[in-house]
């Protein structure tokens, strides 16, 4: 799935705690998003393994949910929703396509890497590419119940999830085609910055 979607999904799980403890929703919905957009940070560098942990990040939130329902405070809260938020991202990568420029395709069975198996899990096509479609109706559906629960600058972030999950949506099999290109007009010395399904389509 793509990434707005992902920062919608760590927001919403914040939802609940406007009605059981308000005092922690702020920080919460910040947690949420920070978390859900963590793992991606790995685009260019190992992408779904170096920062994808669908297990580690399943345990330590199972753990950290309990500590901070034991001993509420800023602090607890936010780590719980932050690694609950990463654990969910990492996971529901395995229901969309696998890792490839193209994920339409369907020629890669690399979805996410498990550290705790040592191996790359298959991808389950529920959501057949981020940027698909059923990807964007997914960010919309996350979003609605966002918008009227925030106000001032998170609503404005869910607002601009949305804007940029329509733009990416609309680009996506453009942008595709485009990267290769791209790349192929790059410096040598910059390709072990770049990710390997971007080389071998540019040197098609």
């Amino acid at each position: 799935m793509m990434l707005p979607t992902h920062a919608l999904a760590g927001m919403a799980l914040a939802l609940p705690l406007l009605a059981v403890a308000p005092e922690y929703a702020p920080i919460a919905f910040v947690a949420g998003l920070l978390g859900g957009i963590f793992p991606d940070l790995d685009m260019y560098a190992g992408h779904r393994k170096t920062l994808h942990y669908p297990v580690y990040y399943s345990v330590f939130a199972v753990v950290t949910t309990g500590v901070a329902l034991l001993m509420p405070a800023t602090g607890t809260v936010a780590i719980a929703v932050f690694l609950v938020a990463a654990a969910l991202h990492s996971v529901t990568d395995i229901f969309g396509s696998g890792l490839e420029l193209r994920p339409w395709e369907g020629n890669s069975n690399k979805a996410v890497y498990s550290h705790y198996h040592g191996t790359w899990v298959a991808p389950r096509k529920l959501v057949s590419y981020d940027g698909s479609p059923a990807d964007l109706v997914l960010s919309v559906t996350l979003a609605v119940p966002l918008v009227y629960a925030l106000e001032g600058t998170l609503q404005w972030v869910v607002i601009g999830a949305v804007v940029i999950a329509g733009i990416y949506t609309a680009l996506r099999r453009v942008l595709a085609d485009l990267a290769p290109v791209v790349v192929g007009y790059l410096p040598s010395s910059v390709y072990p910055y770049v990710p390997a399904r971007y080389l071998e389509d540019s040197a098609r």
